[in-house]
């Protein structure tokens, strides 16, 4: 394993060179910008429980998102983009480091949730992101990026913030996984002073401009984390009685205050690229849009998908990814090939034009450059997912492989599996395990391989099980009544 230390050692002079142009040049780019030296900029807009529905590109008829849509229609959109954990803290820690949560031993949201009387005793995880992990921001380093962390982090305490994991700049991130409020006074320790009536989303949209207007004549590399949208759910009230009027009691989406917390989010987007746009830096700057897992059931509904957030059905793993990079990514492209977010960390590295001396075999990423240029294709590979944990939403520990269309679901508890043909069966409501038994089994073999590996932990049976003292489960296909809670789990 190449560590933080060797990484930042072997990176070659020669890396460092000019930005990725090998490949821009046959990317479609005019002839001066194929010939600059400029590096890319990079900025990586994260949502906090999004769900694949919650956009209206991708088929939302109550969110509306046109800046995002815009976004969509000028870059490539994934129809099959996936986070590799149903639950936050481990999606984020895959995208800054390329690799697998299992492979980092950080499977579960910080800190997680404790069932003592489950049937299975869930294995001890990391509580951070170890400083030994090479980031993004630490990769790019080198090649004389400078970095911003702004919003959520969620990989552990102080000494394990964004400014001591390569970034620059942290604004906002702490260990907090939700914010005590969206309106200030926040109570989030590294922001400063707010007017009365602030709003969270709005503050960090600021913050990230003013990074950007302040970095214009040197490369960077923004990584805009929003707490938005998770809960508690709260927003401004002129915006929540818009969708309140629009909102039809038959329709699977129909939260006014979860809607209106979409819309912050989208005005957030339109707020950043009009600041590429008017600081002339949006052709040189790839943006990337992404969620961390899927959207949590009660505020939001994934349908068709099913399940969401904390399941490893399709509702909790599946997310909106967009790429957009004006005159090298084709737009308004819907791309159908199956990535996910440990794809990130080799790509930004690729398009940097920056690399190790050596390959890093721990990396789990595929560089997605390939498949972003005109044309392009990537390899199809078999994609995984290691959750060896209880979610208070229902989901008990299992792990998955999908390789082409076919997804098998394994089940800790009771070690049986489901498998389903995603291209037929999108809402995985036929399991054909017992139809396809040989196909199961090929599948469940590459998955066991898998976890041998990476080093997966597993969890071990539990001695004090009770099944009396345990909440039941239901698997959740659909949305329960709604509720204008506040936070539901601490997450």
């Amino acid at each position: 394993m190449i560590n933080r230390r060797t990484f930042l050692g072997t990176v070659g002079a020669g890396a460092l060179g000019l930005a990725g142009a090998t490949w821009l040049t046959g990317c479609g780019r005019t002839q001066a910008a194929r010939s600059s030296t400029v590096k890319p900029n990079f900025v990586f807009i994260l949502i906090d429980d999004m769900g694949w529905r919650d956009l209206a590109c991708y088929g939302s008829t109550f969110y509306e998102t046109p800046h995002i849509d815009r976004l969509a229609a000028q870059g490539m959109r994934f129809t099959d983009a996936y986070a590799a954990c149903p639950v936050c803290s481990p999606t984020r820690a895959s995208i800054l480091t390329g690799k697998y949560p299992a492979r980092l031993n950080l499977t579960d949201w910080i800190p997680g949730h404790k069932r003592p009387f489950a049937r299975l005793r869930v294995p001890e995880f990391n509580q951070e992101l170890p400083l030994a992990e090479v980031t993004i921001a630490e990769a790019l380093k080198p090649a004389g990026y400078v970095s911003a962390s702004i919003g959520k982090w969620h990989l552990g305490t102080k000494p394990f913030w964004p400014e001591k994991q390569g970034f620059d700049v942290n604004f906002g991130g702490t260990h907090q996984g939700q914010p005590p409020s969206y309106f200030a006074p926040y109570k989030i320790p590294n922001i400063s002073k707010a007017a009365d009536g602030e709003y969270l989303t709005d503050r960090l949209a600021d913050e990230a401009a003013a990074f950007i207007e302040k970095n214009r004549d040197r490369p960077f590399f923004l990584y805009l984390a929003h707490y938005a949208v998770h809960t508690p759910l709260m927003a401004r009230q002129e915006v929540i009685a818009k969708y309140a009027a629009k909102a039809k009691p038959d329709q699977p989406q129909r939260n006014a205050k979860y809607a209106a917390m979409v819309q912050s989010v989208d005005d957030s987007v339109g707020r950043i690229m009009a600041k590429l746009d008017a600081l002339g830096l949006a052709d040189r700057t790839v943006v990337f849009f992404m969620s961390d897992n899927g959207g949590l059931i009660g505020p939001t509904s994934n349908l068709p998908l099913r399940a969401g957030k904390g399941s490893l059905y399709e509702g909790g793993i599946r997310e909106p990814m967009i790429v957009r990079w004006p005159g090298v990514v084709a737009a308004g492209v819907a791309e159908k090939a199956v990535v996910t977010s440990v794809d990130f960390f080799p790509t930004i590295l690729a398009l940097a034009g920056v690399a190790p001396a050596a390959p890093d075999p721990s990396i789990d990423g595929a560089s997605l450059v390939p498949l972003l240029a005109p044309q392009g294709e990537l390899a199809p590979v078999p994609v995984y997912w290691h959750y060896p944990h209880y979610h208070p939403g229902g989901a008990t520990p299992g792990g998955v492989i999908r390789d082409g269309d076919y997804k098998l679901i394994e089940f800790f508890e009771d070690d049986r599996v489901e498998l389903y043909n995603l291209k037929e069966d999108l809402g995985e409501k036929k399991d054909l395990a017992a139809a396809m038994p040989e196909k199961a089994a090929q599948l469940r073999r590459k998955l066991a391989d898998w976890r041998r590996k990476t080093g997966a932990r597993m969890p071990t049976p539990n001695p004090d099980y009770d099944p009396q003292k345990e909440p039941k489960r239901a698997d959740k296909r659909s949305p329960p009544p709604l509720a204008d809670a506040g936070p539901l789990f601490e997450e």
